[in-house]
């Protein structure tokens, strides 16, 4: 058991309180997807809150164990099975849960390309959360690219004294939102921008720009962008006016 949990990154919250915060910013409703229920504490609470919640639990006992539980109930459906695997639904549907951190990149990616997914809520190390929500100041590539999309929010810290086993790091609730409309009228140049601006050439973003794009230095000017500014340190909404100056 100890042996799985280490493999498969294991850490079950045992804290209500922190259980109550995540379903608190998740506000489930309609179809929800769970990545890794474990021992179903999240699960339920979710149904309780009125989620009709799938679960994927790929760890065989967990998975029995958990099914075994809840087969009366009709808000709880379990499947052992990876979640990265999974197919998305095509009615719109959530993702919240406290995921393996050692999958979080691909937890993250699979919803970003899921495109019914309306938000995913997860649990996750609390550096993570904090570097994808720009809590540092500095905005990472998979944040900038999806921005247009989707909306990034770091949510309550929760310590490391919520798990067992207890992991080395805290955790915090990281919050994807799918926004109603997209902020730029054409994906594929947008991300085409943002790819060439986090290329590095020259060591700030109008000298990676400047490669492919004219007026460079107005676009800049008109976004709040200083021309010796490092790729990180723009904003993404700074991002949505270099691209309406440049590419529409």
């Amino acid at each position: 058991m100890d042996r799985a949990r280490r493999t498969l990154s294991q850490n079950f919250m045992v804290d209500r309180h922190a259980i109550d915060l995540m379903v608190k910013a998740a506000a489930p409703r309609g179809l929800v997807l769970e990545p890794g229920p474990g021992e179903g504490a999240l699960t339920l609470a979710l149904a309780e809150a009125g989620a009709q919640v799938v679960g994927y639990e790929v760890d065989p006992r967990l998975a029995g164990r958990l099914a075994s539980r809840t087969r009366h109930d009709p808000r709880v459906d379990i499947v052992r099975r990876d979640f990265t695997t999974v197919r998305a639904p095509r009615e719109p549907f959530a993702v919240v849960g406290n995921i393996p951190y050692a999958i979080t990149s691909a937890i993250v990616d699979w919803c970003l390309r899921a495109r019914a997914l309306t938000s995913a809520t997860l649990l996750t190390q609390r550096e993570y959360a904090r570097k994808r929500a720009g809590d540092y100041g500095r905005w990472s590539l998979v944040t900038v690219e999806s921005w247009p999309w989707f909306g990034w929010r770091l949510g309550d810290t929760i310590g490391r004294e919520s798990f067992r086993p207890v992991p080395s790091v805290d955790s915090a609730v990281l919050r994807i939102q799918r926004r109603p409309e997209p902020l730029v009228g054409d994906g594929r140049s947008y991300q085409e921008l943002v790819a060439l601006g986090f290329g590095g050439v020259g060591g700030s973003v109008r000298a990676s720009l400047r490669t492919r794009y004219d007026g460079v230095d107005s676009a800049l000017a008109a976004a709040g962008v200083s021309h010796d500014t490092a790729v990180g340190h723009v904003h993404p909404d700074q991002w949505i006016t270099l691209w309406e100056r440049l590419c529409r």
